[in-house]
């Protein structure tokens, strides 16, 4: 897609360290005059806002702004939008930045924009070039398959937010246009490679991070949400031959769906313990329901994200579970031969769905409180 040249362009810029979201704004602005970065943080004990603004002279702005709720969609919603706008209206930059606060994820922020630069809307000026997460080589390893929470981090986005900072980061690696680098550690850029998209880029050191080449590009909402989404999943991208490099990734796929009790016996085997795992499975006595699968950190998410034609536009049930980890190579081999030890265990025999899945209607759902009451 070609760029409309009389818009000004609109990157959003992620991080769940906040010295290297200032360090990738500064970047920013010192290399390209034209540059105007809009950064917030919330201070959610004292439901605020802080909006610094900033260009290559300097802070323009630097302001506490009070917020119906210190969230990151009010930010957007509250603050962001009209503060963009009015920076577009000004005339004095022709590339605008909006650098979140540090752990918040780039796709719900890209949803509100893109929804406002429709012809009509509050930034109709503006148009959305790029999403772009910021992460160190040197320390991705910790910060994925650690148990650190963000709270424990200081960069929690609310009062209860209780994320691992794993969580975080794997969905701003996962949704992010592009992904710029630093640091060198071969096991964090391979891991690096194991989260991001297929179709995202990646640019290593913060010299490599041009306005320039972020207005050449448009973000695509399509492909972002295709991204995020748990049937998006894909593994390396990239050849991902450095010796050094002890990142692993394990698809475990199947037409099967899991046994629902056997899945709650071996759950911890497969779900828990320091991996990233992402993907969507099926049990036979929700034969219509997608079932999410994200854990990170130590933790686990399950849910019932809708029916496989209103979630996954009708295609067949699959389990799919996409599982990167790193460690050295004993350690990294226990770790996958228990989890397809699980995974095999966890799924149903042919015999049990012989039927088609009639006879388990019936059964007590012994995953209710996880996925919530089973439609009639």
């Amino acid at each position: 897609m070609i760029p409309e040249p009389t818009k000004r362009s609109l990157s959003v810029l992620v991080a769940v360290d906040p010295v290297l979201r200032d360090a990738a704004a500064a970047s920013l602005t010192l290399t390209s005059p034209g540059v105007v970065v809009v950064r917030h943080d919330l201070l959610p004990d004292e439901g605020t806002l802080r909006r610094l603004v900033v260009d290559a002279g300097g802070v323009v702005e630097d302001e506490t702004v009070p917020l119906a709720h210190a969230c990151v969609s009010c930010s957007v919603r509250e603050d962001a939008v009209p503060t963009l706008a009015r920076l577009a209206d000004d005339g004095r930059w022709t590339d605008l930045v909006l650098a979140l606060p540090v752990s918040a994820e780039p796709l719900p922020a890209a949803r509100a924009l893109s929804a406002c630069t429709e012809p009509g809307g509050e930034l109709e000026r503006l148009r959305l070039a790029a999403t772009v997460a910021v992460t160190d080589l040197d320390t991705l390893a910790a910060d994925l398959l650690g148990d650190d929470l963000v709270d424990e981090r200081g960069i929690a986005l609310t009062d209860d937010d209780e994320r691992p900072v794993g969580e975080a980061v794997a969905a701003q690696l996962e949704q992010a246009d592009l992904l710029v680098t630093t640091g060198d550690d071969p096991t964090g850029s391979g891991l690096a490679d194991r989260l991001r998209a297929a179709d995202s880029r990646r640019a290593d050191g913060l010299h490599e991070l041009d306005v320039s080449a972020l207005a050449a590009r448009t973000h695509d909402r399509v492909a972002a949400e295709r991204r995020a989404h748990p049937l998006g999943a894909r593994g390396l991208v990239g050849a991902g031959t450095d010796p050094r490099d002890l990142s692993w990734s394990l698809l475990l796929k199947s037409a099967s769906p899991f046994h629902p009790q056997r899945l709650l016996d071996r759950i911890e085997d497969l779900g828990t313990g320091p991996v990233r795992s992402r993907g969507v499975f099926h049990v036979p006595d929700r034969p219509d329901s997608v079932c999410l699968w994200d854990g990170a950190g130590g933790a686990l998410c399950v849910a019932d994200l809708g029916t496989w034609d209103e979630v996954a536009a009708g295609q067949r049930p699959v389990t799919r579970i996409l599982v990167v980890g790193a460690g050295e190579p004993e350690e990294a081999r226990a770790v996958r031969d228990r989890i397809l030890d699980a995974f095999g265990e966890a799924l149903t025999t042919r015999t049990e769905v012989a039927d088609g899945g009639v006879g388990w209607l019936g059964r007590t759902d012994v995953l209710a409180p996880w996925l919530g009451a089973r439609a009639a």
